[in-house]
């Protein structure tokens, strides 16, 4: 009898890890999913306090790593120094530097900066510059007319468009209207925009602005127009 009810008892138990058994193996307890934390900006992102106008911090998580700006084996050797070179579809642009190395910079890249390129010069460069819309923009948008040239353009200021510097290139002489500037959206970083030339965030531009000098040979590497801007 003693034996009888043992076995019984052994069997139910063995039943029941069956069943938890069974029961793990389908409907297996998942983890929750651990979302990646974006990588802190480095302290040259913060914000700045000390120009005309406020410049706020870089958030984290909108601009990815690859476009911080950061010192490079120079990819340039041919180039001398203080040579900038510009290459839309990648998304970078280069100053070479003494010594075989380049600061790298993220851009975004309009329109604009998809319609020209060759080898131009910084003819000269603006702090808080005043933008301009051009005749073919405000055909196409009136509502910036307040800005046209006719009409002085637009104040300097957190939300202009050429951002806190600006460096204006020309080519035998002659304006080439493509330009490198700051911007006030960083999410344009690594990215084809609707408008504008060259962008950089402001705390890139006012880097490069001290480190370029007016005549600085600049190189715009040929680039194709993303069909989504065409």
């Amino acid at each position: 009898m003693i034996s009888r009810r043992l076995f019984l008892s052994s069997a139910a138990l063995a039943v029941l890890s069956g069943c938890t058994s069974i029961s793990s193996r389908t409907h297996p307890i998942s983890a929750p999913a651990i979302k990646p934390q974006p990588q802190p900006m480095p302290a040259i992102y913060g914000a700045i306090a000390d120009e005309p106008y406020p410049i706020d911090a870089v958030p984290h998580g909108v601009v990815p790593e690859r476009y911080w700006r950061q010192q490079v084996p120079n990819p340039y050797p041919g180039e001398v120094a203080g040579t900038i070179i510009v290459d839309p579809n990648a998304f970078y642009l280069h100053l070479v530097e003494d010594g075989g190395t380049a600061m790298r910079y993220g851009i975004g890249v309009g329109r604009q900066g998809f319609s020209w390129s060759g080898d131009a010069v910084v003819q000269y460069k603006r702090k808080w510059p005043r933008w301009k819309a051009p005749d073919d923009m405000v055909a196409r948008n009136p509502e910036l007319q307040p800005y046209s040239v006719a009409n002085g353009g637009m104040e300097p200021g957190p939300l202009n468009p050429l951002g806190a510097r600006a460096l204006y290139l020309f080519q035998n002489g002659e304006d080439t209207l493509y330009r490198i500037h700051g911007n006030p959206e960083a999410n344009s970083i690594g990215k084809a925009v609707s408008s504008g030339c060259i962008r950089m965030l402001n705390h890139d531009i006012i880097d490069l602005f001290e480190r370029a000098h007016s005549g600085a040979k600049v190189i715009v590497k040929s680039s194709s127009m993303p069909a989504a801007l065409s």
